[in-house]
């Protein structure tokens, strides 16, 4: 007996496109964001708890993996940003033909990482 129900569509068979991307990266972002708020409410408590503590921070933080975190954070906080500022847009009735919603989340992909450069050059006073 042959099966003529049509097939949903599935990862073999469903063309990406941009705005796949920065909805499924926003929301994955979105969760990055709340264990690194979380992450660094422990960290701000450790400072509290006095100097030694804030060595071991400092230590972490200048480490290969505490550089490689703090600046993930930092992409994942600009494009959570970015994204959302194309989300307020697009409430505002804005940008919903398909050219403009595909320049928009090209748009925030790039300037996420120009961003994210930026705020570590400022951070490590390059700029």
């Amino acid at each position: 007996m042959e099966n003529n129900n049509p097939l949903s569509p599935h990862i073999q068979i469903y063309k990406w496109h941009i705005s796949s991307l920065v909805s499924i990266v926003t929301r994955i972002t979105g969760i990055i964001n709340i264990l690194a708020i979380t992450l660094i409410c422990f960290w701000f408590t450790f400072l509290l708890l006095g100097e030694n503590n804030y060595q071991i921070i400092k230590l972490f933080l200048n480490s290969f993996f505490g550089k490689f975190i703090a600046l993930g954070i930092t992409w994942s906080f600009s494009f959570q940003v970015l994204s959302e500022i194309r989300h307020l847009i697009m409430d505002l009735g804005y940008g919903f033909e398909i050219k403009t919603t595909n320049i928009t989340g090209i748009i925030v992909i790039i300037f996420s990482f120009i961003l994210t450069i930026l705020i570590y050059s400022l951070g490590r006073q390059f700029l």
